[in-house]
């Protein structure tokens, strides 16, 4: 399923088990070369529906861009990252998850993809997590040009964070 096909959000949240733990690994690009059974039986894709197509599948349309720039900026680098998002399964249904992505490094310390293990949040993280993602948001909508929006939401977190005193990193650990 495209981007272009990707399901209409339902506002049906699909849950999964306080034990169980979402997998994927994914290349350079972002694009799934491992996914296990929770993955696909949470995101109801099959699994050769996953494989090779991009991560970018199972985004949900609420999620602020900021945030998979953060990610992505974290990961390239080198560092791991924590980050709340809230992911679409194939028939619009979201799943909520605590994921943490860290880059994968072959023998020579080069990084040579990426692998996320994803669980499920706290309650009481969310309350928080969503307000501040709805604004988010809402910052990168103001703005008909995309990098527009992205610079608008980007300064906004920043602003947050920095009169919080901490990084993302940080305030996830707050929650």
């Amino acid at each position: 399923m495209s981007a272009a096909t990707r399901a209409t959000p339902t506002g049906i949240e699909r849950p999964f088990a306080l034990e169980e733990i979402i997998v994927s690994k994914t290349d350079l690009k972002g694009h799934i070369t491992y996914a296990n059974d929770v993955f696909v039986r949470v995101s109801g894709y099959d699994e050769h529906e996953l494989i090779g197509k991009p991560h970018a599948v199972i985004r949900h349309p609420e999620m602020p861009r900021v945030i998979f720039k953060l990610l992505w900026d974290t990961v390239e680098s080198g560092r791991e990252l924590f980050a709340y998002v809230n992911n679409l399964a194939r028939n619009g249904d979201h799943y909520w998850v605590l994921a943490h992505i860290t880059p994968s490094f072959d023998a020579n310390g080069r990084i040579v993809g990426y692998h996320s293990n994803r669980r499920v949040p706290d309650a009481s993280a969310l309350a928080k997590v969503a307000p501040l993602y709805d604004k988010l948001r809402a910052a990168e909508r103001r703005h008909t040009d995309r990098k527009d929006g992205l610079a608008a939401s980007t300064a906004m977190l920043d602003g947050i964070l920095a009169t919080a005193g901490m990084s993302y990193a940080e305030w996830v650990w707050t929650l």
